[in-house]
C-alpha cells in the first residue's frame, strides 16, 4: 500500500484555507478495484475530478494506478471546492503508487484545473489562494501558465507555470527546467477619467467631493445629458488611493471573478468603479448564483463606487437587495449547510431621470401627472432613506459647451481636499480610540452621545426637520454625518450651524433656508 500527501488550497467566499489531499493506493481482492473514493466534503466538480485526471495523465503518456485509491481532503470539514485541486490530485496519485518522488514537492502548493489534453488551465482566486498558502509556510507555487502573471504579485513564493502535466512530471525528475516566473515592475497608475472635462454642475461637484471626503451614498436626479453618468465616473479619481492592504484585499475580490486570467496583472490601488447594467440579477449584483458562489458587483466595488444608473427602472427587489449591505458593509450569503461574505464597503451613487419620458426641459414633459409624480417612488423608501446626498441636475447650458470658458477644477486638486479631509476624521476618531476611518462608518449614537453631541444653536435646521417630521431618525443621525464631512473639508474643529444646514439641504435636496 502507498501513501502520499500534497497542498492545494480551497477558497470559500472572501477566505481561502489550506487543503491536505491524501491518496492511499493499495490492491483490492474485490471487484472494486480501480475505483476512487472520496472523503471530506467534496463538491460535485471535484467529484468528477478523477475524470479529469485519468484522462489527462492517459494523454500525458502516464499510467494511472490500476488499483483501489482512497482520497481525502483534511481538514475534512473544509467544503472542497471547483476545479483547482485537480493538478494536487494527479500528482497525490502518482506519489502514492511512486510513480513519483512526493520530496520534490516538499512546501509546494499546487493549484490548476486539468484539461483532459493534460495541460494546466487557469482556476479563479489564484491571487487569495497564493496569500493563504504563503501565510501557510509554503515556498513554491504550481501554476496554470494564464495564472503567472497574477501568481507572480504575491511576494515570498517562487511561482512555476508549467504548460502541462507532462512538463512538471519531466520537472520533478529533474529533466526539464522549469524557470521562476518574474515579478513584475508595478506598473504606472492607470489614467482616470477627470472632473475638469464636467461642464457646469457647481452642487453636483460639491456633493461629489463631500461623497469622496465621507464615504456617503448619493442619489443625481436630472434629465438626460445633465452629467450624472460623466460625474459618477470621476468619482473614483478624486478618491484617495488604496493602501497597499486594500490593495490586496480588493485585487483579491476582483481574482475571484477570474478578471485576471491569461493577461497582465497588478494590485488594484484606484478606487474600483462598477456600473451593472439594470437587467442584472440580484445574484449578480450582490453574489451568490447556483453552484459555485461567487462575489457580485457589490463586492467587486468594495472601497470604490457602485454606480446604479437609471435606477427607477431597476426591479425594486434587486436594489433593495443592498439594503442590508449598505448597513454592514459586507455581504452574507447563505446556503443550506454553508454560510459566506464578502466585503462591500462602498460609495452608492444612484442616477436618475425625472420621469419616464425623460424630456430635456420639464416644459416637455409628455408624463400624466400621477405618472410622473410616482416614477422616482420606484426607488423605495428604505433604501431612499440610507442616501445621504441628493442633487437636482439642471439641463447644462449651451453656453457651458459652446463658449470658450477657463477649465473645470481638475481632480488632482479636489483630491488633495478630499485627503485632508479623511485624515482629520481618522485622526479624530483615531484619537478617541475608535476604529472608524470615515464619518460615514460613525454609528449615529455616538455622534448624539455627550462626547460628539454638537450644542443646539448648531443642530437648529436638523432638530427643526426631525421635530417637523421630513427626515427620520436615520436621516437625522445621516445629516450629522454629513455636517462632520463638511467640516472637515472646511478645515473646521468641529461642525457649524452651517454645515448642519449645507448638509439639511443635501440631504433632503431643497433649500431649508
Amino acid at each position: 500500500m502507498g501513501y502520499a500527501r500534497t497542498t492545494t488550497v480551497c477558497t470559500i467566499g472572501a477566505s481561502s484555507v489550506t487543503v491536505t489531499v491524501e491518496a492511499s493506493v493499495f490492491k483490492s481482492s474485490s471487484k472494486g478495484a480501480d475505483t476512487v473514493r472520496m472523503s471530506g466534503l467534496p463538491d460535485s466538480v471535484v467529484n468528477q475530478a478523477q475524470t479529469r485526471v485519468r484522462s489527462a495523465m492517459a494523454n500525458s503518456a502516464l499510467r494511472f494506478p490500476d488499483k483501489s485509491i482512497s482520497v481525502n481532503f483534511a481538514p475534512a470539514s473544509v467544503p472542497t471546492t471547483g476545479s483547482a485541486a485537480d493538478l494536487a490530485l494527479a500528482v497525490t496519485i502518482m506519489c502514492a503508487d511512486d510513480l513519483l518522488p512526493v520530496e520534490r514537492l516538499a512546501d509546494t502548493v499546487l493549484l490548476a484545473e486539468l484539461g483532459l489534453d493534460g495541460g494546466l488551465r487557469p482556476v479563479p482566486g489564484t491571487l487569495p489562494a497564493l496569500l493563504e498558502a504563503r501565510r501557510s509556510g509554503l515556498r513554491t507555487a504550481i501554476v496554470a501558465p494564464e495564472n503567472a502573471a497574477e501568481a507572480s504579485i504575491v511576494e515570498g513564493l517562487t511561482i512555476l507555470a508549467p504548460p502541462d502535466l507532462a512538463t512538471l512530471v519531466a520537472w520533478v525528475f529533474g529533466q526539464t527546467p522549469l524557470d521562476p516566473v518574474p515579478r513584475p515592475p508595478r506598473p504606472e497608475p492607470p489614467r482616470l477619467p477627470d472632473l475638469s472635462d464636467v461642464r457646469g454642475q457647481p452642487l453636483a461637484r460639491r456633493a461629489l467631493e463631500i461623497a469622496a471626503a465621507g464615504g456617503h451614498h448619493m442619489l443625481m436626479v436630472g434629465p438626460p445629458g445633465a452629467g450624472k453618468t460623466m460625474l459618477a465616473e470621476r468619482l473614483p479619481s478624486i478618491m484617495p488611493p488604496l493602501s497597499d492592504a486594500e490593495a490586496v484585499e480588493v485585487t483579491s475580490l476582483h481574482s475571484l471573478r477570474g478578471r485576471f486570467t491569461g493577461g497582465s496583472a497588478a494590485l488594484i490601488h484606484h478606487a474600483p468603479f462598477e456600473a451593472p447594467h439594470h437587467s442584472i440579477t440580484m445574484q449578480a449584483l450582490v453574489g451568490g448564483g447556483t453552484g459555485a458562489i461567487g462575489p457580485g458587483s457589490l463586492a467587486l466595488a468594495h472601497r470604490g463606487v457602485l454606480f446604479i444608473d437609471e435606477a427607477p427602472e431597476w426591479p425594486r427587489s434587486v436594489l433593495d437587495s443592498l439594503r442590508q449591505p449598505l448597513e454592514c458593509g459586507e455581504v452574507r450569503i447563505r446556503r443550506a449547510n454553508t454560510a459566506i461574505s464578502y466585503p462591500a464597503k462602498v460609495t452608492l451613487v444612484l442616477a436618475a431621470n425625472p420621469c419616464a419620458c425623460a424630456p430635456n426641459k420639464p416644459v416637455d414633459c409628455t408624463c400624466p401627472p400621477l405618472k410622473r409624480r410616482g416614477y422616482l417612488t420606484r426607488i423605495s423608501r428604505p433604501l431612499l432613506d440610507r442616501i445621504d446626498l441628493r442633487v437636482n441636475l439642471p439641463p447644462v447650458p449651451p453656453s457651458a459647451i459652446l463658449t470658450d470658458l477657463t477649465e473645470a477644477e481638475p481632480s488632482e486638486s479636489v483630491a488633495k481636499r478630499v485627503q485632508r479631509a479623511r485624515e482629520a476624521a481618522a485622526a479624530r476618531w483615531a484619537e478617541a480610540g475608535e476604529t472608524w476611518g470615515l464619518n460615514s462608518e460613525v454609528p449615529g449614537p455616538a455622534l448624539r452621545s455627550a462626547r460628539w453631541r454638537l450644542p443646539a444653536p448648531v443642530r437648529k435646521y436638523v432638530d427643526e426637520l426631525l421635530m417637523k417630521e421630513r427626515i427620520t431618525a436615520r436621516g437625522y443621525d445621516r445629516v450629522l454625518k454629513l455636517a462632520w464631512t463638511i467640516a472637515d473639508l472646511r478645515e473646521h474643529a468641529s461642525p457649524t450651524a452651517d454645515d448642519v444646514a449645507e448638509a439639511s439641504e443635501l440631504r433632503l435636496g431643497y433649500s431649508v433656508r
